[in-house]
């Protein structure tokens, strides 16, 4: 009995590895196994081991231009999509009448195909597009001229259209984030702080931000994620190398040119960027120095 027993706990302290199991196999098999091929392709050369492909793209004209256009809109995009975002979850979490519904409304982007919302503001850039025929109701534009959004060499431009066309969708990612953080934090500290004659700005800035902070980090690292990761949406919009992109890059070497292990490379540097940026900002937040010091 007492064997029997044994035996009894310790299958027992291997039934969270069984759970798991499954999860662990679709891991494996469905990203661990095409990522190791991805690694091998852009290191296979015809005569075994080379470097040749990582050396193409830091030299290619079209990697210089898609790596400062990636991160001009990184910068812009992640920064006014986390100020709106908290403007938008600052508001709904008053709990004013009509927040659900407003907050419904605001998640639909979130949920919407990447080509479908590419479409939406292809067809809206377009000079007979929806966004013209707004500006003409509202008395803003002149009906028998039109803007051309998409007029060539106008760069600048079409870096602010990708940016407003993304943040109608990459918005609402970041809000309700930021939201669950909000709900988190507990309204006794408001209250306290009111009661000792503190503005809501200084409330916000003393005591909810700080407290937000978790939910920060982790919104403005998925965000950046993303923004690294645009593609589908310049494609539609503007069509390929018109306004290169790392990624759409990448996807153009894999597709069009059926140049695979360039386009390996091109992925494996893009993971390089995105994991360097990652550290870089945890460490520049003091994450990792709270952790040590949780440690010590």
């Amino acid at each position: 009995m007492i064997k029997e027993r044994k035996l009894r706990t310790r299958l027992g302290s291997y039934y969270p590895y069984f759970l798991i199991l499954p999860a662990i196999l679709y891991y494996i098999a469905f990203w661990a196994v095409p990522a190791a091929s991805g690694i091998a392709l852009a290191f296979q050369g015809p005569q075994g081991f080379t470097l040749r492909y990582f050396q193409y793209v830091l030299r290619d004209p079209y990697f210089h231009q898609a790596l400062i256009y990636t991160f001009v809109f990184l910068v812009v995009s992640v920064t006014a999509e986390f100020v709106l975002a908290l403007a938008v979850a600052l508001l709904i979490n008053t709990g004013f009448k009509g927040a659900s519904l407003f907050l419904f409304v605001a998640l639909i982007p979130m949920v919407m195909p990447e080509i479908s919302y590419g479409a939406i503001w292809a067809t809206g850039y377009a000079q007979h597009g929806w966004v013209n025929s707004l500006l003409v109701h509202l008395g803003l534009m002149d009906p028998q001229k039109p803007l051309a959004w998409l007029a060539y060499g106008q760069t600048a431009r079409w870096m602010m259209l990708l940016i407003i066309a993304e943040a109608w969708r990459g918005l609402p990612s970041v809000m309700i984030i930021l939201l669950a953080g909000l709900q988190g934090i507990s309204k006794e500290y408001g209250e306290a702080a009111r009661i000792f004659g503190a503005t809501s700005f200084q409330t916000l800035r003393k005591i909810t931000l700080p407290l937000l902070k978790p939910s920060i980090q982790t919104a403005l690292i998925l965000r950046g994620i993303g923004a690294v990761q645009i593609f589908v949406i310049v494609t539609v919009i503007f069509g390929h190398r018109n306004l290169p992109v790392l990624v759409e890059e990448a996807v153009y070497y894999f597709r069009e040119l059926h140049q695979k292990q360039i386009g390996a490379a091109y992925a494996l540097i893009i993971m390089g960027i995105v994991v360097t940026l990652s550290v870089l900002y945890l460490w520049l937040s003091g994450s990792f120095r709270s952790e040590e010091g949780r440690g010590e």
